[in-house]
């Protein structure tokens, strides 16, 4: 990690810099697979499947058969956790309905919201350097309570082909059916243009590395959304001199195992934590099978001396996907914090606790995207319809009104459809 001591303006800009994209790069071959897709399918996917990832397959849909199979090679002790995640996920996001509530804006004039599930939703799943089972929890959970018609998974096989068993197990779990063995900017393409295989979506959900991440953003121009801005995992901490060092190291490296492009912040009161976090990180590092990636994510990160006072800024300035919060003044910070992903308050609450099983959503804005968007909810997969009903009493109540306004725009057409109504109620 990069060291800043005190830093200027300047200096703290670099500090906080994340690893650059060459998106231009990126559209080009993006456009061309979408393209590739769009006149050649199931065609084009395996093609890409196979340069890509290396394996050929000549079916993308993974059969009830290997689902059977995914069940009986995993754990029960793997199985019994997955079941109390997913327990403490459905809990919290049904805990995200919303009751449709009847508003009378004035006598006769009745309004209401209604929460209706997005039809046809694709999740992708990472599986490139590790199987992200606990994903298809996050995403799949909110769509099944959501009620969403169609829910389609995608994921990367492994080099002989099949799909982890315990990504299996989790889909087959939550009542997901339909799942491709096909990962990357293929998957989204195919997800957003549709194949003789792999159905169309309207929304597309999961995170992924930069090229899933751009290839969201390339769907978007399709017309298909997508969930957030959602790529390489970040982490910031903030300490003071009563930090666990050991604790603080050990959730920095949680994060920088996952990809080269990870990217973890210790922001800190006390020169001596920051010490002694460094010296933890050598320690815990030598034990890291990932220990190589961490390494790579590390050089990327930085570990920054302030004032406390300067805390609040650097937070809401970076705007981090996930937070911890472990000093001896967290209650000051909370109520000030405006731009953040996740927080995680006190010595006790590890990142990894809402990326697996506490309840929360893991599906978080990177990349400063914390300043306009949330993490994924139920929220993400319904759309909000409002109804109203007025009665003739109603429309009496309003009508100049809406005649005035309408005039005001010079939209006599406007006027015109509440007029003939109430020359009706006076007929």
């Amino acid at each position: 990690m990069k060291k800043f001591i005190y830093p200027d303006s300047t200096s703290l800009k670099t500090a906080l810099t994340r690893p650059s994209i060459d998106a231009g790069d990126m559209e080009e071959l993006i456009k061309s697979i979408f393209d590739d897709v769009s006149i050649n399918g199931d065609q084009a996917i395996q093609k890409y499947t196979e340069r890509f990832d290396g394996v050929t397959l000549n079916e993308l849909l993974v059969s009830s058969e290997e689902i059977s199979l995914a069940e009986k090679a995993l754990s029960t002790e793997l199985k019994t956790a997955i079941k109390l995640a997913a327990s403490n996920i459905k809990t919290f996001h049904e805990s995200q309905r919303e009751e449709v509530i009847e508003i009378e804006t004035m006598p006769g004039v009745v309004c209401w919201r209604k929460s209706v599930g997005i039809d046809k939703v694709g999740l992708y799943i990472p599986g490139g350097t590790a199987p992200l089972f606990s994903t298809v929890l996050m995403l799949g959970i909110p769509a099944v309570i959501a009620g969403c018609k169609q829910i389609i998974l995608c994921t990367p096989t492994r080099k002989d082909g099949s799909v982890h068993p315990a990504v299996l197990y989790t889909a087959n779990l939550i009542g997901i059916k339909e799942v491709y063995k096909v990962g990357g900017v293929q998957a989204i393409a195919g997800m957003s243009l549709g194949t003789s295989t792999i159905p169309k979506v309207y929304k597309l959900f999961g995170p992924g590395n930069q090229y899933v991440t751009a290839a969201k953003q390339y769907a978007q121009k399709l017309g298909i959304a997508i969930d957030m801005p959602a790529g390489p995992s970040e982490l910031m901490v903030v300490a003071d001199q009563n930090s666990n060092a050991t604790f603080i190291a050990a959730d920095l490296l949680s994060q920088a195992e996952h990809g080269s492009d990870s990217q973890v912040v210790l922001v800190a009161t006390d020169n001596t934590i920051i010490e002694k976090v460094e010296v933890e990180l050598t320690k815990q590092l030598a034990d890291l099978p990932r220990k190589a990636t961490a390494e790579m994510a590390l050089e990327n990160s930085s570990a920054i001396l302030v004032q406390k006072v300067e805390m609040l800024s650097i937070i809401n300035e970076y705007a981090p996907e996930h937070l911890i919060l472990q000093t001896s003044f967290n209650e000051e910070l909370l109520n000030g914090i405006v731009n953040a992903g996740s927080v995680f308050i006190g010595e006790y609450t590890p990142e990894s606790a809402g990326d697996y099983a506490s309840g929360t959503n893991h599906t978080l804005p990177t990349n400063g995207y914390a300043r306009q968007y949330s993490g994924v909810s139920l929220d993400s997969f319904v759309k909000k319809i409002t109804f109203q009903q007025i009665s003739k009493g109603g429309i009496q109540q309003i009508g100049s009104a809406i005649e005035e306004m309408a005039l005001a725009e010079g939209l006599d057409a406007h006027k015109n459809a509440v007029t003939v109504r109430l020359k009706n109620i006076k007929a």
